[in-house]
């Protein structure tokens, strides 16, 4: 067990503070860790120590945690004007200037945004916009929401309810209408003797059969990130969208990229949706949408979205959502320079050069017996454990093989994620080839550790 202090900042926070998706045993047994601050990728904790954070924080810390820029941005707008609303009428100047750079790196000619606080947020108010739109155009049954299994949405009810994993029927969801397809991850759920052309064709035929099912004029849209972040960097089958977008504009369903992860550059473009060449008919983003300097969220309309939502406004001459915060000038203000950095001063150039190296690195320390997949596209990488490499075995559940890796690489001054059996690894496009060094260095021997002690 921890033996902090009764005072130390450790005993203080396990007093008075709630974890969110944690091991709560390994805190037990190890103590929380409690940060002061940040040095480009690296945190330091209250004791002094450093770590190399390969989480970029949450995906989000795009740029580090000192970039000056960033900071100065946020100060100059906190003097100028501090907080308002998009309520009424009014709005920011930072709010109107960040809608229209959103829609000029958007993949859309025009189209119109809506601000939330959070990515979650973000795909709650997407499904509240078709369900608004639907019931406006005499269609009030096409209220169902496809998305995937192991996709992650949000925490919300509503995205709770889009995100397919089994966690969440601890709060009774997901909620009627939610449904869930097969994850579309070739190494874990192709069959045997299966191609991954095949693979891809019977996720399609799964989805004409669940339209088929369930009806088309009762299903509302069909969700999908780009690369599955939190259901552990899966990145889909090969031409699976190019599969599955056909068959959603047969049937008037609108495909809506959830692009909290993948968007402004974590898979070497600006959008995920680009990287696997489909253009959504809206676009979800978050994270590194502020370089993780302010919570922002956000929903970007193409054409047609934006048309059908305003003909829904206009019999009620409003659109009856929003949050206090809904287009904070400080967020539009670090949003606007998290833009530029990403685009202007080389950040995702540095993703487009560094992700050869990071997978030439990864796959090295993926020739462990006990690796049995490296999967992910430029700065989102994932390893998964397994038991015995050539039947893809897991370790059994009791182990808890990916906290042990994750806690063991803590101990080594290297942050990374458990997610399943899988170690994911995204961190800032700030990486130096030396930090990516360091980075490889000791997530090797936090591997070479654990499984030496499961052998």
């Amino acid at each position: 067990m921890n033996d902090h202090a009764p005072n130390s900042w450790e005993a203080r926070a396990e007093a008075h503070s709630l974890y969110g998706f944690t091991d709560l045993p390994s805190v037990r047994e190890r103590g929380t860790v409690v940060i002061t601050h940040g040095e480009g990728p690296y945190i330091v904790d209250t004791n002094g120590k450093r770590y190399l954070d390969a989480n970029s924080g949450l995906w989000n810390m795009v740029a580090g945690f000192d970039h000056k820029g960033l900071a100065e941005a946020a100060k100059a707008q906190y003097d100028r004007f501090p907080g308002y609303h998009a309520f009424f009428g009014r709005m920011s100047d930072q709010t109107v200037a960040l809608s229209e750079k959103l829609i000029e790196v958007s993949p859309y000619p025009r189209g119109k945004v809506f601000y939330t606080n959070s990515g979650s947020e973000a795909n709650d108010t997407m499904v509240k916009m078709l369900w608004f739109m639907n019931r406006a155009e005499d269609r009030p049954q096409a209220t169902k929401i496809l998305t995937r299994w192991n996709g992650y949405h949000g925490v919300t009810a509503i995205s709770a309810s889009m995100t397919g994993k089994p966690y969440n029927s601890v709060f009774g969801l997901p909620l009627p209408g939610f449904l869930h397809l097969t994850c579309p991850h070739y190494w874990r759920f192709g069959h045997e003797g299966e191609t991954e052309a095949q693979f891809t064709a019977r996720l399609a035929a799964e989805l004409e059969e669940v339209i088929a099912r369930e009806g088309a004029d009762t299903i509302a849209g069909f969700f999908a990130e780009p690369v599955m972040g939190a259901g552990g960097v899966i990145p889909p089958s090969a031409g699976y969208f190019q599969a599955i977008q056909p068959i959603l504009r047969k049937h008037n369903i609108p495909l809506i990229a959830d692009e909290v992860i993948c968007g402004f550059g974590r898979t070497g473009n600006v959008w995920g949706s680009q990287t696997y060449d489909f253009v959504p008919d809206a676009i979800i983003s978050s994270k590194a949408l502020t370089a993780g300097y302010f919570p922002m969220g956000a929903v970007i309309l193409g054409p047609e979205m934006t048309d059908r939502l305003q003909a829904a406004i206009d019999p009620i001459e409003e659109f009856p959502h929003g949050f206090t915060a809904s287009g904070h000038p400080v967020g539009c203000a670090v949003a606007l320079k998290a833009i530029d950095v990403v685009l202007n001063e080389g950040l995702l150039d540095m993703v487009r050069a560094g992700a050869p190296r990071m997978e030439t690195g990864l796959r090295e320390i993926a020739k462990h017996p006990n690796i049995g997949e490296l999967r992910g596209i430029g700065y989102m990488w994932a390893l998964e454990a397994v038991q015995d490499r050539a039947t893809k075995t897991p370790f059994a559940g009791n182990l808890s093989v990916s906290e042990r890796i994750a806690n063991t690489c803590t101990d080594h001054g290297l942050i990374c994620r458990p997610l399943g059996q899988g170690i994911v690894l995204c961190p800032a496009f700030t990486l130096t080839d030396a930090q990516m060094d360091e980075m490889f260095a000791k997530l090797d021997a936090a591997l070479k550790q654990v499984f030496a002690d499961l052998a």
